[in-house]
């Protein structure tokens, strides 16, 4: 019996956490537990500098490294310029800077 709800699941676009890699990911959170503390406000977006003028969006790249999908996160983290006008935002008073390098550091060029 198939219901219909309205909308369909795109499959390129699933999570399928079972099945990613989180090694990096809990390396970042031990480095770093304060990022535990993000609510996901947006306020680092909407201040970036770099994401003014390229795709670089730090909440979506963060959110991929913590479920383990690192494919384009360190091309992606390349781009920041370091700037901290996300840190001076942030609600949680996350050091988004040291995020962007603790994820550059552990990502490498690996992935």
């Amino acid at each position: 019996m198939s219901v219909n709800f309205g909308y369909t699941i795109s499959l390129p676009r699933a999570v399928d956490l079972d099945r990613n890699d989180f090694s990096v990911a809990l390396r970042v959170l031990r480095r770093l537990p304060e990022l535990e503390s993000c609510i996901g406000c947006g306020g680092c977006t909407a201040t970036c500098t770099a994401g003014a003028f390229t795709e670089f969006n730090f909440r979506r790249v963060q959110t991929l490294v913590r479920r383990g999908e690192y494919g384009g996160a360190y091309r992606e983290m390349n781009k920041c310029m370091l700037c901290g006008k996300c840190r001076l935002v942030c609600p949680r008073g996350i050091n988004t800077r040291a995020v962007v390098m603790t994820i550059k550091r552990e990502l490498g060029t690996g992935y």
